[in-house]
């Protein structure tokens, strides 16, 4: 198992949850801010629903090669195979909660219920 996934999907991770605390503030209309496009809103929440599913996939695929990979550690000659498994499975742990993060930024925020008109 390479290493260097680790340190990529926590970049990745890191980027959508940057953007999703952009988005936000954004969508919020906070000073010194631009307003943001729907149609960029739509992509970020798109981004953020496939993170978080193949985000989902690859935690368990490396959770399940951490449950394989723990009797090495009682060996003589431990490898490093654990400890890149454990780490790939909490990076990808790590990039869905940035994934559903970026997601429930791109919510439209509701209105007050003084603005609200029934019909």
């Amino acid at each position: 198992m390479p290493w260097t996934a680790i340190p990529t999907v926590l970049l990745l991770a890191i980027g959508e949850a940057y953007s999703g605390w952009m988005t936000r503030a954004r969508i919020a209309r906070k000073p010194d801010t631009k307003p943001v496009e729907p149609l960029a809103v739509a992509r970020l929440a798109a981004l953020a629903k496939a993170s978080a599913y193949v985000g989902a996939v690859f935690a368990g695929l490396f959770a399940g090669f951490t449950l394989t990979t723990v009797q090495l550690l009682t060996s003589e000659s431990p490898g490093q195979e654990f400890f890149v498994a454990t780490g790939s499975f909490l990076a990808f742990v790590v990039l869905i909660c940035a994934a559903l993060y970026l997601e429930n930024s791109c919510r439209v925020p509701k209105k007050p219920d003084d603005e609200r008109q029934d019909f």
